[in-house]
């Protein structure tokens, strides 16, 4: 068997044709035998589908004599914090995150919480599970359920990143997209509330509902933002938090419902920890890297640049030793939690940043006039390779560097841009930064798309 779901880091595809309950059972297989696993944790989103797929490995699990720890309904951090807190050799999550209604997938990690890639594990379990020779059930398998467990513990890590004493009253709305945010926030909320914080919450789309009543929750998407915008002036709210579909990455608006880019959101957390940790290394990732660098080095940090996916980011936060990375996307990653990504986090920092330094439009006005960007662009090219070559040859013999880190960056005097084909997606990925002027990016962007769409 040809497993098509396998990519670079996770596992996702479209139900019925890439993953079905048959492929879920022999990944679950193989991810045991792979990690030699004898403890996993098994979490699951609100999809209808992430029940009977979830199902199935934890079977697979309980084949290989595996003790399944089970969150149940849970968001993936809340897996990569368990899968530390218990001891376990391994953990997934069933969730197809921000995309359509017709996928599903997993994310998964080692002991510690360590990422996964080809390298460290997913080669092996993609073998192993498109051979399918698991042979006789193994003894000793069982399932426990560790939800209440696992979450008073996760909620008491996530509130030890920010000072409750430094909280003003603010209004926040929170729009978890009907995804599986809802009950976590929920518990955060309540223990910000035993320690006194003098926070309002409205809650907008909050019931979990894997028929995404009002559209998938993925608020990187232009037309999935107005919602979030619009309840946040009806409401008169400090600032707007919207979760994707397993709550990792987490998006904001300002007081004015203005959508704040990822990258800007990454500059303020670099300095949030800098003030903390003195000359602390804080890793980006290559798609628009000037306002994070620029930061860094004015706070007296270390920038370091990585390849774009979680699992890359994770691993060069390990093998630096640094506080916090970020990615444009709104992946946010921590040193002192677990070394993975979180998206409540981002969304506790920045009500305390708020609280102690004003309006988050304030905040990210000099940053976004001193270094514009186009935001992604996707496009899908009949042959990217053909395409990503013309671009090359256009623009790298004026460049002042050319960076294969991940796709192509080149770097101009007065701007740069980043041109890579998804990890996850049929799409070549486009990003334009100049500095301070932003008058030139439409330009630009119209120039890399002339070649990129030319026949």
């Amino acid at each position: 068997m040809n497993l098509t779901c396998f990519k670079a880091y996770d596992i996702r595809g479209r139900l019925g044709v890439d993953l079905d309950e048959d492929v879920a059972y022999r990944v679950g297989r193989a991810f045991a035998r792979a990690l030699q696993a004898g403890r996993v944790v098994v979490g699951r989103d609100c999809r209808a589908s992430s029940l009977t797929l979830g199902e199935a490995v934890i079977a697979a699990l309980l084949a290989e004599g595996v003790e399944v720890l089970d969150l149940g309904l849970a968001g993936t951090e809340e897996m990569y914090h368990a899968t530390t807190q218990f001891g376990a050799d391994g953990g997934i999550t069933v969730t197809a995150s921000h995309n359509p209604i017709d996928y599903n997938g997993m994310k998964m990690v080692r002991k510690g919480s360590a990422p996964l890639d080809a390298a460290s594990g997913l080669a092996a379990i993609k073998a192993l599970a498109e051979a399918g020779q698991f042979g006789p059930d193994k003894p000793g398998g069982q399932r426990r359920d560790i939800a209440a467990e696992a979450r008073a513990g996760y909620v008491k890590t996530v509130l030890g990143f920010v000072d409750v004493a430094a909280l003003r009253p603010l209004k926040v709305l929170v729009n978890a997209g009907n995804g599986t945010a809802g009950p976590t926030f929920d518990a955060i909320a309540a223990g910000l509330a035993r320690l006194g914080a003098p926070l309002e919450f409205i809650r907008l789309h909050h019931t979990p509902d894997g028929s995404f009543p009002n559209g998938i929750p993925n608020p990187l998407l232009v037309e999935n933002r107005p919602q979030t915008a619009e309840a946040v002036l009806a409401a008169g709210a400090d600032l707007g938090v919207a979760w994707d579909g397993d709550f990792d990455r987490c998006f904001f608006f300002d007081h004015k419902g203005a959508f704040i880019d990822g990258e800007y959101i990454v500059g303020l957390l670099a300095e949030v920890f800098l003030a903390k940790e003195a000359g602390a290394r804080i890793v980006h990732d290559p798609r628009v890297v000037w306002n994070t660098k620029d930061i860094v080095a004015r706070a007296g940090g270390v920038a370091v640049q990585a390849r774009t996916g979680h699992a890359f980011l994770k691993q060069a936060m390990r093998d630096t030793g640094a506080v916090y990375g970020g990615e444009m996307s709104a992946h946010h990653y921590f040193r002192d939690f677990v070394w993975c990504d979180s998206g409540m986090i981002p969304f506790l920092l920045i009500v305390e940043l708020v609280s102690r330094k004003g309006a988050l439009a304030d905040l990210v006005a000099g940053r976004k006039a001193a270094f514009p960007s186009s935001g992604e662009i996707n496009f899908k090219l009949a042959d990217p390779p053909a395409a990503i070559a013309r671009v090359r040859a256009a623009f790298e013999p004026q460049a002042l560097s050319v960076d294969e880190t991940d796709g192509v960056s080149l770097e101009f005097a007065d701007w740069r841009f980043n041109l890579r084909s998804s990890n996850t997606e049929p799409v070549v990925r486009l990003n334009v930064e100049s500095r301070g002027q932003a008058d030139l990016l439409a330009g630009r962007v119209a120039q890399v798309q002339d070649l990129l769409t030319r026949a």
